[in-house]
């Protein structure tokens, strides 16, 4: 479904992505895990073109996409939603209209009705009800990510991307959303490529687990298979895994 051949990105004498290289099977879950600074969120935006690479390719399904203008990344990012790590909901909008706001961009023809089925939809597939008139700022922020989650699934992508979804986030709301991370994935049948920095999330949801160090893939594979990791790296995200969550 995405795949990435030797990736080259550089800004000026910083090279932050090191020629990389993975794919992402239709219908899998897969964490992208690495320390601050290593490149990881620079890699999905890569994906949905907020950033070009400086070489290498990027395959969406049968599609090239790293030298497509912006005009014809606009179907890629049909298919393709984006959660960033901040809900970066339009305060001045309803919950209603922000869900709805990426469905009349991409779906101008969609009737009135459709669209007002399609956002209560969304909301329940995040498990949120009845706030559809609120704003914003009447709910909370681990709600408000709920409604960025909601606004994105709407569009119908059969690709996920999430920008470190669990920033911020209290370990009980932290634990909500990764599971419905999982739920939403397995329920709409998408791919979904997460980035975080959270081992144990990882181990929990992901399918596969790519580790990220200073721009190289340092190890790649099952939550099972990275377990048995000998790498260093991985070894403490392990270990931080474990100790945060008190085992």
């Amino acid at each position: 479904m995405i795949r990435f051949e030797n990736v080259v990105k550089s800004f000026g004498e910083r090279t932050i992505l090191k020629g990389v290289s993975f794919e992402v099977q239709e219908g899998e879950i897969l964490f992208i895990l690495g320390t601050s600074g290593t490149g990881k969120s620079v890699l999905l935006k890569n994906i949905v073109g907020l950033l070009r690479p400086t070489s290498g390719q990027i395959w969406i399904g049968d599609d090239e996409v790293s030298q497509l203008t912006e005009e014809q990344y606009f179907p890629v990012r049909k298919i393709c939603g984006m959660v960033f790590q901040h809900p970066a909901l339009f305060d001045s909008l309803t919950i209603f209209e922000n869900v709805a706001f990426g469905l009349r961009r991409h779906y101008p023809e969609m009737a009135v009705e459709q669209i007002q089925e399609k956002v209560i939809t969304s909301l329940s597939l995040v498990g949120i009800h009845g706030v559809e008139q609120k704003m914003p700022a009447q709910l909370s922020y681990g709600m408000q990510k709920r409604v960025s989650l909601a606004r994105t699934v709407a569009i119908d992508p059969r690709i996920l991307l999430f920008d470190e979804p669990t920033t911020g986030l209290d370990p009980v709301t932290t634990n909500a959303i990764n599971h419905l991370i999982q739920g939403l994935s397995r329920k709409l049948k998408t791919t979904s490529l997460v980035v975080s920095h959270d081992m144990h999330c990882a181990l929990d949801i992901a399918d596969r687990i790519i580790v990220l160090d200073k721009g190289n893939i340092v190890e790649q594979g099952t939550p099972e298979e990275l377990k048995k990791s000998e790498h260093p790296l991985v070894k403490d995200f392990l270990m931080e895994a474990l100790n945060a969550h008190g085992h």
